[in-house]
């Protein structure tokens, strides 16, 4: 019986209107480009990659597929980019897939992204990006059970015709772009740097609305997803320690993904004026809420130019009795050439 309801809910998510939404990841600042292509480029450093993996509603348990597993890997860096030169291009791609349900629905999306980067002055930049990419989806259909399977006894006649249509793996183009603008103020002294910064984002995707192709005669599309970022740093002068405050919000067709937090860090160790190393180290704590959904602590350590991140979501909603509590697992992993380093090297890009 439960494979029954498990068959039946698939169809109905497959072959009715439903609201479709974007993945999202709690590490908000581990995966920019997933929420606007202006961020594409506009960091400090050269080149950034990361690696981002989630594993949600693992209390339901992997016998009817409920548990989703989702993954993301970015590359983006700075094209042109020097001290003197006020303008230049950001250049990245983003790849995310989602797993889930019984017949292992797999969303991949993958998108080229360029951006154009511009110094206001010393102290803040422009950022204008664009996201262009392909949608695609996939299914095994045999992994379904149906009701005109059961021979009486049983629900494992294979063979048994289903009558239900075929399952149609497709790939749409996708269409995305986005706007930022960063402020920041380095104080530099003689063993350590003072950071203050803060930016704001704004991304839209899905902009052509592709159609979901699951079967003949689809056509329900895609809603556009806008997103909207806060993310900031703040250094305590002639301390160790720092804040991030990061607010996240996601919007796409009825579903709102809002979350609100922050990170305090304590500077384990700085970098040298004299030899410019890249020796800064940090370790943090970060909570943060989801609205309605789940709390979200977070660890994170800074080494050098490496930054590891692991975060629990304690879920608090509704589906608490389901969940018990339980919601996802997420772990990222970023590389930042010239992320560390102080002083002279470190303000070459403002």
């Amino acid at each position: 019986m439960k494979k029954i309801i498990i068959s039946t809910f698939c169809l109905v998510a497959l072959y009715t209107n439903v609201y479709s939404q974007d993945i999202h990841f709690s590490q908000v600042n581990e995966t920019p480009l997933q929420i606007s292509p202006a961020n594409t480029g506009f960091f400090n450093g050269y080149m950034r990659a990361s690696l981002n993996y989630r594993n949600q509603w693992m209390s339901m348990g992997n016998n009817f597929g409920a548990a989703f597993n989702t993954g993301a890997v970015a590359v983006d860096g700075g094209v042109f980019k020097t001290r003197k030169r006020k303008a230049f291009l950001g250049l990245g791609f983003i790849y995310t897939y989602d797993r889930a349900g019984s017949a292992n629905l797999t969303k991949n999306n993958m998108l080229l992204n360029v951006a154009g980067i511009v110094k206001l002055n010393k102290k803040s930049a422009f950022s204008a990006g664009l996201a262009l990419g392909v949608d695609a989806a996939s299914a095994n259909y045999n992994k379904l059970r149906f009701a005109s399977q059961f021979d009486g006894n049983q629900l494992e006649d294979n063979a048994a015709l289903t009558g239900e249509p075929n399952f149609r793996q497709y790939t749409n183009t996708d269409i995305g772009m986005g706007i930022g603008y960063e402020y920041r103020v380095l104080k530099t002294d003689q063993d350590h740097d003072d950071l203050s910064t803060f930016k704001i984002v704004f991304g839209a995707y899905h902009l052509n609305t592709p159609v979901q192709d699951y079967a003949a005669g689809a056509s329900y599309r895609i809603p556009v997803r806008v997103s909207g970022a806060f993310t900031s740093h703040f250094d305590f002068e002639d301390t160790k320690f720092s804040i991030e405050p990061t607010v996240l919000v996601h919007s796409q067709a009825k579903a709102r993904n809002i979350v609100v937090g922050s990170f305090v860090k304590y500077r384990t160790s700085t970098g040298t004026k004299i030899t410019g190393q890249k020796t800064q180290n940090a370790l943090g704590f970060g909570l943060f809420y989801r609205v309605k959904d789940a709390f979200i602590p977070q660890l994170v350590y800074d080494m050098n130019d490496y930054s590891f991140t692991i975060s629990y979501d304690v879920n608090v909603s509704g589906y608490r009795p389901a969940s018990r509590s339980i919601g996802g697992f997420e772990i990222g992993i970023r590389f930042n050439s010239l992320a560390s380093s102080l002083f002279d090297s470190r303000s070459e890009f403002r």
